[in-house]
This record gives C-alpha cells, structure tokens and sequence, in this order.
C-alpha cells in the first residue's frame, strides 16, 4: 500500500526526489515519514510531514539539504535530496502513521513500504 520509488545511481553533489505513494488509503490523514537503513547500521529518521503538511521535521544534520513535501491530491509524499554525499547511500523507506504528527521514531508508524535504493558515488 506504500510505494517507495526515486532511487537511483548519482554522483556526489547531485539531487534525487524520492517518491511514496500511498494507494487503498487517503494519504491526507497519514502523517509520512522516511527512514534510512545504510549496510550494516541501524534504520535511521531522516524526516517527516504530518497529516495535515503543517509540520514538518529532520534529521538535524539533514536540515537544509532535504526536504519533505506532500501533494495530497494524488496520494504522494516526496523528499527532495540535494548536494547528495556518499554517506546519504542507503536503502530508503517510507511509513504512514494515521494521523501522524512529528512522529520520528520507527514504532510510531503502523506500516511501512518496501525501500528504494540510493547510492551516491565519490
């Protein structure tokens, strides 16, 4: 019910705009986050855009490099990523909560969509 889509090959210093699309359910009552998971460590917040697109919230060292944003008139919620780096290379997911606000940590959301793979190269 969630897609995660966008990912891709780029070089250091490019941008990608990852999508989630949320089909079977009305996105505008879900909050959306997205989640990093680089090979080997723990699953990470990397931002999160409420119900409602009223809040929004980032991983700190993210701020001003990502940017979350949501069109609810087709069910998708994007995250632009600018001035990749290598250490951005990471399977990325997206989750829903119902009526998700500020919600940053992995057991706040009720489910999740299969990842999409980022790889920045140096």
């Amino acid at each position: 019910q969630l897609q995660a889509s966008g990912g891709g090959l780029v070089q250091a210093g490019d941008s990608l705009r990852l999508s989630c699309a949320l089909s079977g359910r009305t996105v505008h009552t879900y909050g959306i986050g997205w989640f990093r998971q680089a090979p080997g460590k723990e699953r990470e917040f990397v931002a999160t855009i409420s119900w409602n697109g009223n809040s929004q919230s980032y991983q700190e060292s993210l701020k001003g490099r990502f940017t979350i944003s949501r069109d609810n008139a087709n069910n998708i919620v994007y995250l632009q990523m600018n001035s990749l780096k290598p250490e951005d290379t990471a399977l990325y997911f997206c989750a829903a909560k119902l009526w998700g606000w500020a919600a940053i940590s992995r057991g706040d959301y009720d489910f999740w969509g299969q990842g999409t793979l980022v790889t920045v190269s140096s």
